[in-house]
């Protein structure tokens, strides 16, 4: 059971650098094409970048909870 828990909190870990990578290559796209004056509104990089981080931001808790649940089995041991 142990050993699946890392494996998951491996996964977990390896998702949020993926998502923040991600994020902040949308980011610095929709950064260079506002810098280019093609504002009006929200872009799809820009969209992209935000649900990238939200996804970090899923991905992090995940894993927190995971490192939780692994201390409380490392306890009851």
């Amino acid at each position: 059971m142990n050993t699946f828990l890392v494996i998951l909190l491996v996964a977990a870990m390896i998702a949020t650098v993926v998502a923040l990578v991600r994020g902040i290559v949308s980011f610095l796209q929709a950064s260079s094409a506002e810098a280019r004056g093609e504002g009006g509104g929200p872009t799809a990089a820009q969209l992209k970048s935000n649900k990238m981080m939200q996804m970090r931001i899923f991905y992090q808790a995940l894993a927190v909870l995971i490192v939780v649940v692994i201390l409380f089995a490392a306890g009851r041991t």
